[in-house]
């Protein structure tokens, strides 16, 4: 009679399988996740381009109906006062440059955008007497480096500006319209003020159209590097418009790469 083989396995041999079962299934597990994760980001990605796409479709909307709107009023302050052409269609001329050649672009620099804002307040001065108080600061140093940057939107600066022009009580003794363009620490200030009537004003003065747009706008291109703060305080109302542009620079810069 044959003897029986048998095969025994010391407790470390058992270990050893055992450990070696798990290094597998860890393996496994750690492969699967790194494909989920690869996955994930794919589909974040194609998240974002998707957004971009809706996001630049909804600023050529809103850009499409800005220009003309603003192109209507700049001509008709120039036909108010034709008396003034030379320095009123130079200043015009300006203007038409900026809104042909330079709002089709996403961003430009800070000093684009205030050379216009200030070609086109120049334009509205024609609206009111030459001896209204228009209050107009500049607190900017030309050799900051954020100055010369683009990452301020073509036309930003001109829906707080067209505002105080359209809606101060320009019959009061004491009527001003005051705007004052800052930059510091990489930040982006424009605050713009003006005396109101002292009668109730209409529920849709400073809405509409472009107010809400103008909003729509900065969220789209600012997301949270943005505040816009609008309140009436003693007859007076103030619209102030906070850029981070440093910190949007920043992302712009995360986002390209």
């Amino acid at each position: 009679m044959e003897n029986a083989i048998t095969v025994s396995f010391s407790p470390l041999w058992v270990i050893i399988f055992v450990l070696l079962g798990a290094v597998i299934v860890l393996t496994f597990m750690l492969l699967r996740l790194l494909d989920e994760r690869k996955q994930k980001h794919e589909i974040e990605e194609k998240y974002k381009q998707l957004e971009m796409q809706v996001n630049n479709l909804e600023l050529e909307s809103i850009q499409y109906k800005l220009n003309p709107h603003l192109f209507k009023n700049t001509l008709n302050a120039i036909q108010s006062h034709a008396y003034q052409t030379y320095n009123a269609l130079d200043k015009l001329a300006n203007v038409l440059d900026y809104i042909l050649y330079e709002s089709d672009r996403q961003f430009v620099s800070l000093k684009e955008e205030v050379d216009f804002a200030l070609s086109l307040i120049e334009i509205n001065k024609l609206k009111v007497s030459p001896l209204f108080d228009l209050r107009i600061k500049q607190k900017i140093d030309d050799d900051d480096p954020m100055y010369g940057q683009k990452v301020v939107a073509p036309l930003i600066t001109v829906n707080l500006i067209e505002n105080a022009f359209k809606h101060a009580d320009l019959q009061r003794e004491d009527a001003f319209i005051a705007v004052v363009f800052e930059l510091r620490d990489g930040q982006f200030f424009l605050t713009v003020s003006n005396k109101v009537s002292r009668k109730p004003a209409p529920r849709k003065t400073y809405s509409g159209f472009g107010q809400e747009n103008f909003k729509k706008r900065l969220s789209i291109l600012y997301k949270n590097n943005f505040t816009l703060d609008t309140f009436v305080e003693d007859d007076v109302y103030i619209a102030h418009l906070k850029l981070d542009l440093r910190e949007h620079q920043a992302q712009m810069h995360t986002v390209g790469r």
